[in-house]
């Protein structure tokens, strides 16, 4: 059996992420696969080329906003970029890898925003996402990581009486991703953990949340059903810091 390991980080900006640290924890932390959300850049402003690692970004089309990253040692079999929609991908939300055993994907799920006033367009890409998954779940299994931008059950966010209907903590965001998960995937931290207060990877910069640690649990990894016999461990890393998220990690154990 081997082991990999994946990391999944919204940096809320590479460059400012670099500045802080990045370096020491991507080397620290050693993943087969590194996933980055928020980088925040275009192409050839910023270098970062580790050793021994394959790179793949994806660039919103406007500056200083979105986009996504990963690092993997092991080179994919096909690298795909968006989820199929011209509407969609102009903020370089989402890349899929495709390997042997699995296909592995990064995204960054767009915020509602204050009032939910782009809720809409986050509805449209909740539906973009799972016709996309589901129908990659039925070739091989699928494990998907990142910024999901949704806290799932009260017990995922420190004030949730406050924050009902707030962006994050809406029905409609919610709603999707219950849908998502009954369309054949796992929430592999709540499957380790069920139960367990406290757990977050998201604090506002506001209030002194991080040293309160009121947070949001808003960064995951989830995996087909049916692949819980692969997976070793999910963690938190919120010892870490660089950024308003800290990253999380799953480890998985394959036959070959």
């Amino acid at each position: 059996m081997k082991q990999k390991k994946f990391i999944s980080w919204n940096v809320n900006g590479i460059r400012a992420c670099m500045k802080k640290g990045f370096d020491d924890v991507f080397n620290s932390l050693d993943a087969d696969i590194f996933c980055l959300q928020e980088t925040k850049m275009q192409a050839g402003q910023a270098e970062f080329n580790p050793e021994g690692y394959h790179q793949y970004w994806n660039y919103a089309e406007k500056k200083g906003y979105s986009g996504t990253a990963i690092f993997t040692k092991d080179e994919p079999l096909s690298v795909s970029y968006g989820i199929g929609s011209p509407e969609l991908d102009t903020e370089g939300r989402m890349i899929t890898l495709e390997f042997e055993d699995y296909y592995f994907i990064t995204e960054y799920v767009p915020n509602a925003q204050d009032g939910l006033k782009r809720i809409g367009h986050r509805m449209k890409w909740e539906d973009a996402f799972r016709e996309k998954v589901t129908a990659l779940a039925k070739e091989k299994p699928v494990i998907f990581c990142g910024d999901l931008n949704v806290a799932h059950k009260e017990i995922d966010l420190k004030n949730p009486k406050s924050n009902v209907g707030n962006a994050g903590f809406s029905d409609e965001e919610r709603g999707k991703f219950t849908q998502l998960l009954g369309a054949g995937f796992i929430d592999t931290y709540r499957y380790f953990y069920p139960d367990k207060e406290g757990a977050y990877s998201w604090w506002s910069y506001r209030f002194n949340s991080r040293e309160r640690n009121a947070g949001w649990r808003i960064d995951y990894f989830c995996v087909s059903q049916g692949f819980e016999k692969n997976i070793v461990s999910a963690d938190i890393h919120s010892e870490i810091y660089g950024s308003d998220h800290c990253p999380v990690e799953l480890i998985i154990k394959l036959e070959r």
